[in-house]
């Protein structure tokens, strides 16, 4: 990889400019094609826009807008610009996507038609559109040691969201580790996942320095993931479970189409279950599938192959990389990482309480490690309840439940009981054509799993609700899950 020091600038000018960066699926007249000489000039294009502003070094610039080529191209323009790239989630309600803009103190914001409404009427925009602008040079601002290249906000499920603080070198250190001096040049990558969040957006950065093309959708649905994987002959799948999932749902779909051309599926962000992972390997019986490991404050490089070969356990998410330190304190993986954040944004308390006096950072996820020293993911200290005396991780639950021949996805939340303080409730969808009852799985889960874990309600629904990570959205079903049990 060239020496680089801004993260905008990812693009080797000096290999094929007609080679296909983008084709993008979103906007207002998909498909669009975007060579890499347009996807460049279009950042140089924003890039310029922004030096015109005369916006002072380090001001930052929000990008609220459904995936497209304008907003890769904007993130990186407002970095070759020495400004702040701020992605907000367009799932949030407004009071967020206000608190986010205030909080980040956006002096811009940079957006697509249907987000324009949201923007707060004292902050300037400009949309996206027909009309981008376009440079064939740009002047990229040269970065000081760990100046801050990006704001990425947490999904706020705790509280808040926070504004997590990362340095153009903490993300040049994940592209050149991703890379590994290899050329991924070749690969089609199918991004679904928002742009907003850390997997996709990352993944875009490496795709540019890999020189690599990336086959955008606007947003995830299961059955225009599954077209796009057949017509632009995709190599490279990333996703978080549940959309993994709800691809294995659209069987009769799945059993048309041309699945040939996928050689490597990256899941992440949530844990994995091996139904799961069966119905993938009968799909994609060529593909290398791994379950990987990441988080916004600390980057998506943690975990690696096993420096003695040793195969990777598929429900593991691998052995520690080389350049990461990490460490369990009761269950919970602490780190040291290149790509640590620099901080949460105006908040020195939550900064001071996410770091050991040791400079580990605290994921607050739960691990397990096996003799041959693979780590597996097993929840949320967040998610994690005690009833009657017993400490429940949701995703183990939810694994055992996801074993039941019926069943293809689970989704299990702690209500408040009055004897034991919590108990486990569960969220099921069916394989299409199978039926279960409720008491069939109250069975099976007391044949499968100690008898405080089993589910002590279960409701049937034909698929979870998302949030906007498109992880699973426990908020929406602790609502329904307290409206079904006061009219029950």
């Amino acid at each position: 990889m060239r020496a680089l020091s801004n993260l905008g600038d990812l693009i080797d000018r000096s290999r094929d400019p007609e080679k296909t960066a983008l084709i993008d699926l979103g906007g207002e007249h998909a498909p669009r094609e975007f060579s890499y000489r347009a996807l460049d000039a279009l950042a140089n294009g924003f890039a310029a826009m922004l030096a015109q502003r005369a916006l002072a070094r380090g001001s930052r610039v929000a990008i609220l807008s459904a995936n497209r080529t304008e907003f890769i191209a904007a993130c990186f323009g407002v970095m070759r610009a020495g400004l702040v790239a701020v992605p907000v989630n367009i799932k949030f309600p407004p009071r967020l996507i206000d608190y986010v803009l205030a909080d980040s103190d956006a002096e811009l914001v940079l957006c697509d038609q249907a987000r324009r409404e949201h923007v707060p009427a004292q902050l300037p925009v400009v949309l996206f559109g027909s009309d981008a602008p376009t440079a064939e040079r740009f002047d990229t601002v040269q970065p000081q040691p760990q100046e801050t290249a990006l704001f990425l906000y947490t999904s706020g499920s705790t509280g808040e969201p926070k504004g997590v603080v990362l340095s153009h070198e903490s993300h040049l250190w994940v592209v050149k580790t991703r890379l590994a001096g290899k050329d991924w040049s070749g690969q089609r990558l199918l991004v679904a996942a928002p742009l907003y969040h850390m997997n996709a957006l990352a993944l875009a950065q490496f795709a540019a320095a890999a020189y690599a093309t990336v086959v955008l959708l606007p947003q995830f649905t299961a059955r225009a993931y599954i077209e796009a994987i057949e017509r632009y002959r995709c190599t490279w799948l990333t996703a978080v479970p549940p959309m993994m999932a709800m691809m294995l749902r659209e069987r009769e779909l799945l059993e048309r189409t041309d699945l040939s051309s996928v050689q490597f599926i990256r899941m992440g962000s949530a844990p994995v279950s091996a139904s799961l992972m069966a119905g993938l390997r009968r799909y994609f019986p060529k593909a290398s599938i791994v379950n990987a490991y990441g988080t916004t404050e600390a980057g998506p490089v943690v975990f690696g192959p096993h420096p003695q070969g040793l195969a990777q356990p598929e429900l593991s998410v691998g052995y520690p990389h080389p350049d990461v330190q990490l460490r369990l304190a009761d269950g919970v993986l602490e780190m040291k990482s290149p790509a640590l954040m620099t901080g949460y944004h105006k908040k020195p308390e939550a900064t001071r309480k996410a770091f050991t006096r040791d400079g580990y950072y605290i994921t607050g996820d739960v691990f397990r490690r096996d003799e041959q020293g693979f780590y597996y993911f097993l929840g949320r200290t967040d998610d994690m309840f005690v009833s009657g005396g017993e400490n429940i991780y949701p995703s183990e639950v939810e694994k055992m439940l996801e074993t039941h021949p019926a069943i293809e996805q689970a989704a299990v939340i702690a209500v408040p009981d009055e004897i034991k303080g919590a108990k486990p409730v569960a969220f099921v969808v069916l394989k299409r054509g199978r039926q279960a009852s409720e008491e069939e799985i109250k069975h099976y889960s007391l044949e499968n799993a100690p008898a405080y874990q089993h589910p002590r309600r279960i409701w049937f629904m034909d698929e979870l609700p998302l949030a906007g990570t498109n992880k699973v959205d426990r908020k929406a079903l602790a609502m329904l899950a307290q409206k079904e049990m006061a009219t029950s």
